[in-house]
């Protein structure tokens, strides 16, 4: 077995690899404008997670998952002659779904401000419940000499 900082080295040259092939070797008409984000190699070095992105809409997205599918073999061979492992792992597409998880946070974010906005207009014409100061202050505890503020025996 390798060491996890091997694996992590070797998923980084073939993120690079993949991705100057994809934009080089591979023709496919339904490849769309595709972006490796992340590859992950187990420690074994024998099987690599390739995460992509593409640009466009559904169809889109599926014609390049099915393009990425079928150039796998091409991918699989040019990673092979660039690396020094005495294996060449497999390698899986998976598409990452970064896209989706920002346009989430983005309306999270918005809906955050929204109600912040709201607070701010409530507060505007907001009084303290107790008046400007709240607080005792030590003058007020002296004028204050209830059974309260008598020291306990």
């Amino acid at each position: 077995m390798a060491d996890a900082a091997r694996a992590a080295r070797l998923a980084d040259r073939i993120k690079v690899i993949v991705a100057q092939a994809l934009e080089r070797r591979v023709k496919d008409p339904r490849l769309g404008f595709v972006t490796v984000t992340d590859a992950r190699v187990t420690n074994d070095l024998q099987h690599a997670t390739l995460y992509y992105t593409v640009y466009g809409d559904e169809e889109q997205r599926a014609d390049t998952a099915r393009a990425l599918e079928s150039a796998k073999g091409v991918l699989r061979a040019e990673v092979g002659k660039n690396i020094t492992a005495r294996l060449t792992p497999t390698l899986t597409f998976v598409a990452d779904e970064i896209p989706a998880d920002a346009a989430r946070l983005e309306e999270l974010l918005r809906t955050a401000r929204e109600k912040d906005a709201q607070v701010a207009e409530q507060a505007q014409g907001a009084q303290y419940a107790a008046g400007e100061d709240a607080y005792r202050t030590p003058s007020d505890e002296d004028d204050a000499e209830g059974p309260e503020s008598a020291p306990r025996v």
